[in-house]
């Protein structure tokens, strides 16, 4: 029979080798399958505030245009863009979400059998990528207390090294790579090699000695800084993100891009939240006293912590970190078990509103 045929048809190997990204439940999904009215989730690292307002009026206005294809170049958000961090907007990039730009790149950049070297662990994204290209990704174990070890992931480079992937702050941890530590590794890399360094929760640093990124494009070091509109900026639900690199590297990646990759309600949404500075600094001030309150909560239960620049924190619930997040699902709070990065005594609980991170305390009490 025809169908029978079909199993004939064989996928690439690489296939075989990919693990899939698992997101966390949605909040409907988990009220039908508990029965719960109300369901607190502090498991994605969404803005509990919400939506930049002027996103939100931006797309009001535009939906009578949702009959027109999007601007294949994102031209207006590139625009809006490169006035806000002081590039041209031939040094960006517009993607669907921050997923989608790691995906070019690796089908940019990688060959079969070359490398990537990244501090483990971190995004799963990057070693998706480089796997479905056929490459290998070599993972560097962070030091003591989830710091970043620059002299580790320097001895890790070979000359089939293609990519170095730096997420700062990292997820899950939190912790962040100094700025001094990151020109050291941009000036002590072969050229060759491309680094790239995922900002996406730069918005939530308060450390004085963080860099985004930015300063080295200027500068024209071999470097793409990846940034979202999903966190700060509170458009997860319609994927909108950008790359910043010298114009060479720009100019490589959009060989491989879709035209519409981007849809029309993302870019006007986004080039309209980048100006929204109101909505930024209360979502700073409430991500920063939200740590506070996690930190002197968690330590009174008597939970340990890794201190965080990002708007999560990696809590050690210990060897009943399983249980205890089973335990909170049931109770209607969602954190986020990270045993799928190997830390099986850890939970990365994203930091919510000053209720909801009261609720999400309670019910630890409880």
């Amino acid at each position: 029979m025809p169908s029978d045929r079909l199993l004939e048809v064989e996928t690439r190997q690489a296939l075989g080798k990919l693990k899939p990204y698992s997101p966390g439940k949605p909040i409907w999904e988990v009220q039908q399958e508990l029965g719960l009215d109300r369901v607190i989730k502090l498991a994605s690292n969404e803005n509990p505030l919400g939506a930049s307002p002027k996103a939100l009026q931006a797309v009001q206005r535009f939906l009578p245009e949702l009959h027109r294809y999007p601007d294949a170049q994102a031209v207006n958000l590139r625009n809006a863009i490169a006035e806000r961090i002081e590039l041209v907007p031939e040094q960006l990039i517009v993607t669907n979400g921050g997923d989608e730009l790691l995906t070019l790149i690796s089908e940019t950049f990688l060959e079969v059998g070359d490398e990537i070297v990244a501090p483990s662990p971190t995004f799963s994204e990057y070693e998706f990528g480089a796997t479905l290209m056929g490459a290998v990704t070599v993972p560097v174990p962070f030091a003591e207390g989830f710091r970043f070890d620059i002299d580790a992931v320097l001895s890790a480079v070979t000359e089939r090294t293609k990519l170095v992937c730096i997420c700062s702050p990292n997820n899950p941890t939190g912790t962040y790579l100094p700025q001094g530590e990151l020109r050291r590794l941009l000036d002590s890399l072969p050229k060759r090699v491309l680094v790239v360094y995922d900002a996406a929760y730069s918005h939530y640093v308060t450390a004085e000695d963080y860099s985004d990124g930015l300063e080295f494009v200027r500068s024209g070091y071999p470097v793409i800084v990846l940034q979202t509109f999903s966190k700060i900026f509170g458009l997860a639900g319609i994927r909108v993100g950008f790359g910043a690199a010298p114009q060479d590297i720009i100019s490589s990646i959009l060989r491989v891009k879709e035209p519409f990759n981007v849809n029309a309600l993302a870019q006007v949404a986004a080039a309209a939240a980048i100006t929204d500075e109101d909505h930024v600094r209360a979502s700073r001030q409430m991500n920063t006293e939200g740590r506070a309150q996690l930190y002197e909560a968690l330590g009174k239960l008597g939970y340990g912590w890794t201190e965080s620049m990002s708007n999560f924190v990696l809590v050690h619930f210990g060897p009943d970190a399983v249980r205890i997040c089973e335990r909170l699902l049931h109770k209607g709070i969602v954190v986020r078990y990270s045993g799928m990065w190997g830390l099986t005594e850890y939970a990365r609980v994203s930091v919510g509103t000053p209720e909801e991170n009261r609720l999400f305390i309670a019910a630890l009490l409880e």
